[in-house]
């Protein structure tokens, strides 16, 4: 039983782990996209 406990809390930790990655790489996207943006505006003026 302890065993399946374990076993569960390790691979519930490997998918957080693995959605922290995700979540810190969209928000780098939309960081990106953000810049872009401000600088098409910049250039427009």
């Amino acid at each position: 039983m302890v065993r399946k406990i374990v076993t569960v809390g390790l691979l519930a930790g490997m998918f957080t782990l693995a959605a922290c990655n995700t979540v810190a790489g969209a928000g780098k996207d939309v960081s990106s996209v953000g810049n872009a943006t401000t600088k098409a505006a910049d250039k427009a003026k």
